[in-house]
């Protein structure tokens, strides 16, 4: 099996999320040139509506209804009871067909008479492609749609619905003030060779990142490490945390945070005030990594996202 990478985990939230952008069209290297109060106030300012509009999307966290994990064999699923797969909403069919795994691949059955589709055409049977394998196969019904993610060594359906009840409740996400002060110089401590680190997630599985070192940086006077996540021609690093403020004011189980690959001074910077919750905090269908235990940082880090008003974490 592939081995289980956050990118593959989240490939909606990687394609939605806007990749970090310069604080100015004048400034073309922000790590040499002082940062403009007004400017940065600004960029943080449309990140955070870009992540709400995002989160807002018929393809964002907040239409997850439900995942479904698949058994060897036939799996029926529909609205009813007595499916192995109990699809929720009144607006669904009680029996709508059945996926039938293999272990290894996972085929549709539509029912007869219910119309499914692919690519906005009808299907009765066609074997679906998982988020591992890049774009999944993406099903639809009215304002439902479905498909296959990988997860280790199981398999299974995840649902949406563009109406979905957390969607229409959503209220918008807290955040701590905005402070220039939590955008920190920080220096890639390398480790040669770079190694893999152990990333737990949700599902209770570990998997093997690769790493190429740590950031080192200050707060308050004391410094500080955070491991980084690396994947191959991505641009940025990416960076699960822990902090004192989880569980009182911030999402229990960490936090998310990129930043842009070091220079070649081997400097970039952390942005505390772009850290924000992982999928889990909005919906109990996601299945998050967590923070290794060496990003879990003894200090508040009262910059970013707080818990959302919708969690139950």
């Amino acid at each position: 099996m592939p081995a289980f990478k956050p990118y593959h985990l989240f490939p909606v939230m990687l394609i939605l999320f806007p990749v970090f952008i310069l604080l100015s069209a004048g400034c073309q290297n922000e790590r040499s040139q002082p940062i403009d109060q007004q400017t940065y106030m600004n960029h943080i300012a449309e990140w955070q509506q870009n992540r709400v509009a995002n989160l807002t999307r018929d393809e964002g966290w907040l239409t997850l209804t439900g995942l479904f994990w698949l058994e060897e064999g036939d799996n029926r699923f529909g609205s009813a009871a007595e499916n192995d797969l109990v699809f929720p909403g009144d607006d669904l069919p009680p029996a709508m067909g059945k996926f039938i795994f293999d272990g290894r691949s996972v085929r549709i059955q539509i029912q007869p008479g219910v119309t499914i589709q692919h690519e906005q055409k009808p299907v009765t049977e066609m074997t679906l492609l998982s988020d591992a394998q890049g774009k999944p196969t993406v099903l639809t019904y009215g304002a439902h749609s479905w498909y296959i993610i990988e997860r280790g060594d199981r398999f299974g359906v995840r649902l949406r619905n563009s109406q979905a009840a957390a969607l229409k409740a959503f209220k918008g996400i807290e955040t701590y003030p905005v402070d220039l002060q939590w955008r920190v110089k920080a220096i890639l401590k390398p480790y040669h060779p770079s190694k893999t680190i152990q990333v737990p997630n949700v599902l209770g599985m570990v998997s093997g990142e690769e790493c190429p070192g740590a950031l080192q940086f200050e707060i308050g006077g004391k410094n500080y490490r955070l491991d980084v996540i690396a994947e191959k021609d991505a641009e940025q690093y990416f960076i699960i945390f822990a902090d004192e403020t989880n569980g009182e004011e911030t999402y229990s189980a960490g936090r998310f945070l990129y930043a842009e690959r070091v220079d070649a001074q081997g400097i970039t910077y952390l942005d505390f005030n772009k850290a924000y919750n992982p999928p889990c905090a909005f919906s109990d269908f996601a299945t998050c990594p967590l923070p290794p235990l060496q990003n879990r940082l003894p200090v508040k880090i009262t910059a970013g996202e707080k818990n959302y008003a919708g969690s139950k974490h």
